[in-house]
């Protein structure tokens, strides 16, 4: 992870809980769980932050854990959220989790945050933790022009999509689009993808 980003989730991590759950609900990013995401599958919610999509994942039959890069955000989370668990690990590397691990792997606007380098082997290592036939949303904010960080430090990269969708050649993508958030308001680019399955 870019390191003034996550000082700055660290430091901040109750004043962004608080604006994150008290956000519209992501209703968008919900239809999409149900349309795709594998039933009582097993479901890593990457770059968790405060807990809410866990939270919603286990509450509609996606039995979740989640993984985030801040201490900070994950004592928001685990104060919060109580029954479920959440998991320090950070992108790239991911270290602890194991490949073919999970039916269904979500990362939503999370590698934005992450050096243009760290991109690529980031969502390889995500598509790695993913069970053969599982399924891969991801999704990031669109930022235009350069690089840039905003008044918190939080690093926005500036990538096109196909940098993203060279990583994903070997799966089946089963959404590709470039909308405004119902949550947040802002424009994401957002794929899932099937992995393949290695018994075919």
């Amino acid at each position: 992870m870019d390191r003034p980003t996550l000082a700055a989730y660290d430091k901040d991590a109750a004043a962004f809980a608080k604006d994150w759950h008290e956000q519209p609900a992501p209703v968008d990013l919900h239809e999409i769980a149900e349309r795709f995401f594998i039933k009582n599958g097993m479901t890593a919610d990457i770059g968790c932050g405060s807990g809410r999509e866990v939270a919603w994942l286990n509450a509609n039959g996606f039995p979740a854990k989640g993984f985030d890069a801040s201490e900070g955000l994950l004592t928001e989370a685990r104060t919060r959220y109580q029954q479920f668990e959440f998991v320090h690990a950070e992108l790239p590397d991911l270290d602890g989790i194991a490949a073919n691990t999970y039916d269904n792997v979500l990362c939503e606007t999370v590698i934005m945050h992450l050096d243009s380098a760290q991109i690529a082997p980031s969502i390889r290592r995500m598509l790695e933790i993913a069970k053969p036939g599982g399924i891969f949303y991801l999704s990031w904010r669109v930022t235009a022009g350069d690089d840039h960080r905003d008044k918190h430090k939080r690093l926005y990269a500036a990538f096109e999509a196909p940098l993203v969708l060279a990583e994903l050649a070997a799966t089946t993508v089963l959404l590709d689009e470039e909308v405004v958030s119902a949550s947040s308001g802002k424009t994401i680019h957002r794929v899932v993808v099937r992995k393949g399955d290695l018994s075919r």
